[in-house]
């Protein structure tokens, strides 16, 4: 087949240049999304940002309380709010410093379970919560910014290697076991006066 200048044109010659081109611009125009876990563990109270498989980020939460305990196996995010509002046995509280949700909300899968700030930062590292996970304001809207919909969660209720390996070797104590050893301490002290 030629064109009016003379020229032949073959059109799988035209296929084969036009799909080398495009394979060796893909690289250059199309980046693979990060795969991003956050990993908590319950016992550690700690939440560890993950991607790509190496350690990004840890931080501190409170989990859930013994009545009310944080569930445990793989979620997802599935909503990413700004300035929620708080909904709970018939209350509503507004946005703004008496949110028990702080300025961020990053809800899980399983309803009425996420990853939020707090009106408590004292309860941060303990067990507190009515299930969710608890953070710093400055936390979690560090976090926020890098977690997407779709991100897996995974809940840990036990330790492991992984979270010994992420986490440190020794879960934190309980506020129990250190009044324990502050009772022990003293009557300790108190018998040897």
């Amino acid at each position: 087949m030629r064109n009016a200048s003379g020229t032949q044109h073959h059109p799988e010659q035209a296929k084969l240049i036009f799909a080398i081109f495009f394979l060796l611009s893909f690289p250059a125009y199309a980046k693979v999304a990060d795969k991003r876990l956050l990993l908590i563990s319950l016992p550690d109270r700690q939440l560890a940002l993950i991607e790509d498989e190496h350690v990004k980020k840890v931080y501190p939460v409170a989990v859930g309380k013994e009545s009310t305990p944080s569930p445990t196996g793989s979620f997802r995010i599935v909503t990413r709010l700004t300035d929620p509002t708080y909904y709970r046995d018939g209350k509503i509280a507004a946005p703004g410093p008496r949110n028990p949700l702080g300025n961020r909300w990053m809800g899980l899968d399983r309803k009425g379970y996420g990853i939020h700030g707090t009106n408590a930062p004292q309860s941060i590292g303990k067990p507190a919560s009515h299930g969710c996970f608890r953070m710093a304001k400055r936390d979690l809207e560090e976090l926020f910014a890098m977690v997407k919909v779709g991100d897996e969660v995974e809940i840990r209720g036990e330790r492991d290697a992984q979270t010994a390996a992420i986490f440190g070797t020794a879960a934190p104590a309980s506020a129990s076991v250190l009044a324990t050893a502050q009772n022990v301490a003293a009557a300790t002290e108190s018998a040897g006066q």
